[in-house]
């Protein structure tokens, strides 16, 4: 009888399909969270010093200013959970970072803000996520950071919206 239980249990799980997905553990969340502080710190260096309009620079001193700020808070957050801090960037904003390097201008520009508003889509929609998993201080941090990601996005989208009108899109 208790096989042909657990036969049933295991052909229901195989019929059911895999579980959800689970939010990724803490310690994964905490060292994403800083490689795109340092990811945003880099391209924000990098707008500072090659942005055509005085508002991608702007933005990206922005960047700089609130990701090391964020990047402080994540390290403490990492150092009292027994992780410790990345110090290289996410693989997207490597290549990004690429790309940019290549371009100048206006070009320059729109490429910048366009990567900017999707990676702090992004960056949203993982924070929400860790803010909501009740993971203790590394979901506190999510909690507390996710008000500058929405002023970045905030930024970005005008940014955006002022280079396509100039553009004529």
């Amino acid at each position: 009888m208790r096989l042909t239980f657990a036969c049933t249990v295991a052909l229901a799980a195989l019929i059911a399909g895999p579980v959800a997905a689970q939010p990724a553990p803490p310690q994964h969340f905490i060292k994403k969270a800083i490689r795109g502080d340092n990811s945003e710190i880099r391209l924000g260096r990098l707008a500072e010093q090659r942005g055509d309009s005085p508002g991608a620079r702007r933005f990206g001193s922005t960047l700089v200013r609130d990701h090391s700020t964020a990047k402080s808070q994540a390290e403490r957050v990492a150092n009292r959970i027994g992780v410790t801090p990345p110090h290289d960037m996410m693989p997207e904003a490597e290549a990004e970072r690429g790309r940019l390097m290549g371009l100048h201008g206006r070009a320059f520009d729109g490429e910048f803000v366009r990567y900017m508003v999707n990676d702090h889509k992004n960056d949203i929609r993982d924070f929400r996520e860790e803010a909501d998993a009740h993971d203790g201080p590394v979901s506190r941090l999510a909690r507390e950071q996710l008000p500058t990601l929405h002023k970045h996005l905030a930024i970005a989208e005008s940014l955006q919206g002022r280079e396509e009108r100039m553009s004529g899109r």
